[in-house]
């Protein structure tokens, strides 16, 4: 959602259709309701409504849309003048409350978009006027809306979006739990686990985020991806054997494996640890058999059923061969 000419169809096109970002600049304003299934790996499986800006939300109809919501994008231009913005936060803000009245588990994240063109300075102050107008009309609401730099011209818009789709996969913490039991026994320094079509990060272990790891990985995933379209079979990109290996300047590897659908493990290695490429191997398959676990309990509509995630720790073998005590995954999340 958000007013017209905020970047909301760019976002979807760069996204999730691998748009050059230049040629967002001759899309025509969306005047109606776009609906669309984007279907990737087990975990990205969305139904996207890309909502034209003068869309009326008082009326009654309109506010009904947001019934079987699950999250909510409201995208703000911030190149606007500050005018401006305060009456799109202030859209977003009756759209938040009607949803919320439909759908009090409903997420919502605000875009504070095209920050390309903006100073640090004015990054902060646009930032800082809507949080503080967030906050001023209702404390309940500032706690449930997450906010945004972020520009189609970087990665940014790719790992927004990668926070609002985690958000909608109750496996999540599962997730995480596998990853960092991977990377704490196979002396791997860092590992995204990654929707290759999007570039969306599904997970990612513990430490934050660091945005130029999560840009040279997705570079690594272009790379790949169009070396394999040239020289690959046709039809398939990944099969499960899929790999690649790239490595840098600054004695650091990148380690790339497929680990199902659309769906890979992209992890950064020291050099000298990369040696004993063989326990990350043997450890990466365990990775694998829990994630896959994971795919069928996703694939069991109102499942309340736990996978066992203990084989993954005993299948893992550590760099000093001793022995970890099976992990217990977290509660499933709603």
């Amino acid at each position: 959602m958000g007013h017209t000419r905020s970047g909301k169809s760019s976002i979807i096109e760069v996204v999730f259709h691998k748009m050059n970002s230049t040629e967002t600049l001759y899309l025509e304003s969306n005047n109606d309701i776009k609906k669309e299934f984007i279907k990737n790996s087990p975990f990205v499986q969305l139904e996207i409504w890309d909502i034209f800006g003068a869309i009326d939300l008082k009326d009654e109809k309109n506010a009904s849309l947001f019934e079987d919501c699950d999250g909510i994008v409201f995208v703000i231009d911030a190149q606007n003048e500050l005018s401006e913005v305060k009456e799109a936060v202030n859209t977003m803000l009756l759209a938040v409350d009607k949803a919320h009245r439909l759908n009090p588990n409903v997420n919502i994240d605000v875009f504070i978009h095209k920050v390309d063109g903006l100073s640090d300075d004015q990054k902060i102050e646009t930032q800082r006027e809507v949080q503080s107008q967030i906050e001023s009309a209702t404390d309940n609401l500032s706690a449930q809306v997450a906010l945004n730099l972020t520009s189609i011209y970087d990665h940014s818009v790719f790992e927004a979006f990668s926070k609002c789709v985690q958000r909608l996969i109750p496996q999540l913490p599962m997730l995480e739990n596998l990853l960092n039991v991977f990377i704490s026994n196979s002396l791997v320094e860092r590992g995204f686990l990654f929707d290759l079509p999007s570039k969306i990060y599904i997970a990612t272990d513990v430490f934050p985020v660091d945005m130029q790891l999560y840009e040279l990985c997705c570079d690594m995933l272009d790379l790949a991806t169009d070396i394999s379209t040239i020289y690959g079979r046709p039809g398939s990109q990944f099969d499960q054997q899929a790999g690649s290996l790239v490595r840098l300047s600054n004695e650091t590897v990148l380690y790339l494996r497929e680990v199902g659908q659309d769906l890979a493990l992209v992890c950064i290695i020291r050099m000298d640890n990369f040696k004993n490429h063989g326990l990350i191997d043997y450890n990466f398959d365990g990775f694998k058999q829990g994630v896959t676990q994971l795919f069928r309990l996703r694939s069991k509509e109102n499942s309340t059923a736990t996978p066992d995630t203990s084989n993954l720790s005993n299948n893992l073998e550590t760099s000093n061969n001793v022995y970890l005590s099976p992990a217990t995954p977290p509660n499933t999340v709603a």
